[in-house]
């Protein structure tokens, strides 16, 4: 096979986003796949259906998730804020290298919880 395209990279299935609900008050967002210009409307439709809580507690499962672009990163900032201004909150967990280094290059590891467990968010959020 020749050129610099990884095969890998097209076998990734389109995103998918589920929730559980944990402890009664904590949703955690289960992201698979890859979050980018065509899959942000998924992202972004769950989490406008969790915005709807009283006090959103979210925790966001990115253990499955192989790749964010900005406007996936854009789309977690802009919840964020809302959240936030709600009295509630967003974290991340189980992020790869991948994802654990783009947050990081664009500094958002300092503006997002990051946990390297779900349960581990879960604990946080209940202090």
């Amino acid at each position: 096979m020749s050129g610099s395209k990884d095969p890998d990279r097209f076998n990734v299935s389109p995103m998918q986003a589920t929730v559980t609900d944990h402890r009664c008050d904590i949703a955690v967002l289960h992201l698979r796949g890859e979050l980018d210009a065509d899959t942000a409307a998924t992202l972004r439709a769950t989490l406008t259906d969790l915005l709807e809580r009283p006090v959103p507690r979210i925790v966001v499962d990115l253990t499955d998730l192989k790749f964010c672009d900005s406007i996936g990163l854009s789309t977690f900032i802009t919840s964020k804020q809302v959240i936030t201004a709600r009295g509630g909150w967003l974290s991340f967990a189980g992020a790869n290298q991948f994802l654990q280094r783009l947050l990081e290059t664009v500094g958002l590891s300092h503006y997002f919880a990051i946990f390297p467990e779900v349960d581990d968010a879960i604990a946080a959020g209940q202090l």
